[in-house]
C-alpha cells in the first residue's frame, strides 16, 4: 500500500515517519520524500490513527488528488534545490510541467491555493534557505553559489537575500558564525 505524507521534505522527516512507523508496528519496503510503501494495508480507521500521530510531528497523509499534486510540486521543487548539483538548463516552470505532466498554470493555481504562495514565491524561499546553509557550512564565495544557485547575478542573488532576509549575505555568515562560536561548549577560535 502506498502513502502519501504532506510536509515530508528532509531526511529527519524520514526518519520521524519511519519512527511513528515502527510505533505502530508498520514495516515499509520504501520510505522516499512524501511517499511512503507499506508491506501491507491499513484500514480506514488505521489510516486515520497513523494520520493522527503524523500530525503530531507537523505531517499529515494526504487523501485527494490535489493535495498529492501540490505535495509532489513541493518534493520537486526541494530536491531540485537542495540536492541537484548542477543548476536546471530550463526554466524552473517547463521543468515541473515535464515531471508532472500538467500545464504550468493549472499546477500554479492548485499550489497557489492550497499554500497562499505561489510556486515562484515558494521557489525564491527554498533557494534562499539552501543559500543560507551553504553560507554558514560551505567555505565558497557568494559567486560560486549564486552560480550553483542559477541566479543571473551575484547582485540579483544579494538583493534577493537582503528582500527576503532582512540581512546582506555577508552579515548573515558573520552573524551565525558568532552564534556558533558563543554556543555552550565552543572554543572561540
Amino acid at each position: 500500500m502506498i502513502i502519501n505524507i504532506k510536509n515530508m521534505m528532509c531526511l529527519r522527516c524520514k526518519m520521524v515517519v519511519e519512527n511513528i512507523l515502527t510505533s505502530f508496528g508498520l514495516e515499509a519496503t520504501t520510505i522516499s520524500l512524501g511517499t511512503v510503501e507499506l508491506k501491507k494495508n491499513l484500514s480506514y480507521p488505521q489510516l486515520l490513527q497513523l494520520n493522527a500521530a503524523l500530525k503530531e510531528a507537523d505531517l499529515e497523509l494526504v487523501f485527494d488528488k490535489k493535495g498529492l499534486l501540490d505535495q509532489k510540486i513541493k518534493n520537486i521543487i526541494f530536491e531540485t534545490i537542495h540536492y541537484f548539483n548542477e543548476p536546471l538548463n530550463i526554466k524552473f516552470s517547463c521543468y515541473l510541467s515535464s515531471r508532472l505532466n500538467y500545464n504550468y498554470t493549472y499546477l500554479s493555481k492548485i499550489f497557489t491555493e492550497a499554500n497562499g504562495i505561489s510556486i515562484e514565491r515558494y521557489i525564491i524561499l527554498q533557494k534562499i534557505e539552501k543559500v543560507k546553509s551553504m553560507l554558514v557550512s560551505e567555505n565558497v564565495f557568494l559567486s560560486e553559489i549564486a552560480y550553483k544557485m542559477n541566479y543571473s547575478s551575484v547582485g540579483h542573488l544579494s538583493a534577493q537575500f537582503k528582500k527576503v532576509t532582512g540581512y546582506t549575505a555577508k552579515d548573515y555568515k558573520s552573524s551565525k558564525a558568532k552564534s556558533y562560536r558563543n554556543m555552550p561548549g565552543m572554543i572561540a577560535v
